[in-house]
């Protein structure tokens, strides 16, 4: 323990502790905007500067640490002063226009150049220019980024991807995609991990409000709406709700105040899923296909265009189910859409997702419908999107009650509805599987040694005599950790959950961004757990709404119907290589042209 002096207040703190961390123990608060504890601590806002007696410069207080004896001033005019023309700086690089920005009064660089009473800006502007595309679900704005390197250390570190980095120097330093390429030809994931780590409105999702408020201003189009089961878990926090007023039966009654047509439970078609992915992962793991490698889950966007784009050659692992945004969309355009005698076309799906990869996902033409070309979901918008549209209606949260799904579309279980925490798709898989196997079910509880916040988890389960090896990862730097190990033999699995985003969906890079930016996904994962515990329906395979649309639709899970509208060949779509394979195709192709023959590169 050392004992130091901060603003003339006494703390004592366990050797190893910053300056910043000291403060806070005093109740004192150091401002920051690149600060992420264990991941940028770098200083490079300045804006946490504090003077040390006997120092002669300022130190960053993120990541100096204190000693026995040490005399701290945060106030001190002569720090206060370096913070305020840092900040003004800042300014000078930053567009302002506070008004138009999705982060307005949810802003880091806002609340700082507020509390120092900054009313105008003694430096030019000097605006860098940089060109985006306005067509990939991941939008950048160059003009309002701080270079704070949030973004490029959570991507190396947590996500293990390396999407961005620092170029240039000086006042022309700027954050863009590695190695000078375009973001659509880069192996992001679309997690948007990034967006929500930005203290700034730097970075955003693409914009789809105004193609679902024409749907909704065009009579002649029906519009169908989905809830993911991680919205629920977050939709309120913008609005000041609180968890036990912010519930889904609430957002339907906002969304159909909107004007939306027909309002469902994404829940149902994750039961859906889960029909068809445990009698896909029984199929294949009996007839020994899951000796080497195990299967994946195919249900989150992100871990598909990790995969795909990390490690091809385990392309052909994955689970060929679709995921549940896509299999609702299939199921609304056919089995809905002909129960109430609409054509397909006719119908506008849009998604409300915790998650910005599934913008793609609805893009990729692999699931646009065979038979007419129609797309299964035709709008995406993130749980932030959604939550901005509700402002633009001006509709009073507090005051509508509660509303009821829609049938025949609107019931999902509790396993549909634990979907959104990571654990949760391995979780109901494996209540379905074995009801399948012995005809009876398990305790709803008997898998939950899956659950948990460590990025990997192991568990084995008996399956009526045959043990099932499982594994739940969530980040995608814990995701290559696991496949690493699995690649060099290290572990053996049969069945594997993975999901791009740190706990799972509740944690999406669509969720409301916390004005504190401290991490939800826990206190999310636990209330959708809460609301499986309270459901008086826990089994997928038990959905009546699922069981009617086998028995008057598909027939069975894995038919011949079933296959063409909720299955998918990963092999027809494709996604840019990371740069490691790049290279190694390379070297292969260069081997091949020296007469080598060597000719596989993975």
């Amino acid at each position: 323990m050392v004992n130091v002096i901060i603003n003339d207040i006494a703390v004592r703190v366990s050797e190893g502790t910053t300056i910043m961390e000291a403060a806070a123990k005093a109740g004192i608060t150091i401002p920051s905007l690149c600060y992420l504890k264990e991941i940028n601590e770098i200083g490079a806002c300045r804006v946490c500067c504090v003077e040390v007696e006997g120092e002669s410069r300022l130190v960053s207080s993120c990541n100096n640490l204190v000693y026995e004896g040490m005399v701290v001033r945060t106030n001190s005019p002569r720090a206060r002063e370096a913070r305020r023309t840092n900040v003004e700086l800042l300014l000078s690089q930053h567009e302002g226009e506070c008004a138009i920005c999705v982060r307005a009064g949810n802003c880091k660089l806002q609340q700082v150049a507020n509390s120092f009473g900054i009313l105008c800006n003694p430096f030019e502007k000097n605006l860098p220019k940089l060109q985006w595309t306005n067509t990939f679900p991941l939008f950048r704005n160059v003009q309002k980024c701080i270079k704070c390197m949030r973004c490029v250390q959570y991507c190396e570190k947590i996500q293990s991807l390396g999407i961005w980095e620092l170029t240039g120097s000086g006042s022309r330093a700027t954050i863009d995609v590695t190695f000078n390429r375009r973001i659509k030809d880069s192996d992001c994931a679309l997690c948007g991990q990034c967006i929500t780590h930005c203290p700034v409105g730097a970075l955003r999702e693409r914009d789809d409000t105004r193609v679902v408020l024409d749907a909704l201003a065009d009579p002649q189009t029906i519009t169908v709406v989905q809830i993911a089961p991680a919205v629920r878990a977050a939709w309120g926090e913008s609005h000041g709700l609180p968890r036990e007023m912010a519930t889904v039966r609430r957002l339907t009654a906002v969304l159909r105040s909107m004007g939306f047509d027909y309002v469902f439970d994404t829940a149902f078609s994750a039961d859906l899923t889960i029909m068809e992915e445990a009698a896909e992962f029984l199929k294949r793991f009996t007839s020994g296909d899951l000796k080497r490698y195990p299967m994946f889950t195919s249900c989150c966007p992100g871990w598909l265009r990790f995969i795909k784009s990390q490690y091809p050659q385990l392309v052909n692992q994955l689970s060929t189910a679709k995921s549940p945004q896509q299999m609702f969309g299939a199921i609304t355009k056919t089995y809905f859409a002909e129960k109430i005698g609409v054509a397909p076309e006719k119908i506008c799906c849009v998604s409300i997702m915790p998650c910005i990869a599934k913008k793609a996902e609805k893009d990729g033409h692999v699931f646009d419908r065979m038979k007419k070309g129609v797309q299964d979901v035709d709008v995406v918008l993130t749980t932030r999107e959604m939550d901005r549209l509700i402002c633009s209606e001006n509709i009073n949260v507090f005051s509508l009650p509660e509303a009821e799904f829609d049938s025949p579309l609107g019931i999902g279980s509790g396993a549909g509805i634990i979907f959104g925490a990571t654990g949760g798709v391995m979780e109901a898989a494996l209540r379905t599987a074995y009801h399948t196997v012995t005809g009876t079910n398990a305790p709803a509880d008997a898998f939950r040694a899956v659950r948990g916040e460590e990025g990997w988890r192991e568990a084995e389960f008996d399956l009526n005599g045959t043990t099932v090896r499982c594994a739940v990862a969530s980040g995608l730097g814990n995701a290559r950790r696991l496949i690493d190990a699995l690649i060099a033999g290290k572990v053996q699995y049969d069945f594997v959950e993975i999901m791009a985003c740190p706990g799972g969906c509740v944690g999406g890079g669509g969720q409301p961004i916390p004005f504190d930016q401290h991490d939800q996904a826990d206190v999310r994962g636990e209330l959708l757990y809460k609301l499986d515990r309270l459901s008086p329906l826990r089994y997928s395979h038990e959905n009546a709404e699922v069981q009617a649309l086998y028995q008057n639709y598909l027939h069975e899970p894995l038919s011949e119907l079933a296959e063409q509208l909720l299955h998918i060949d990963h092999t027809r779509w494709t996604m840019p290589l990371s740069l490691r394979l790049q290279r190694l195709q390379d070297g292969a192709e260069a081997t091949i042209q020296l007469g080598s023959g060597q000719s596989d590169f993975i």
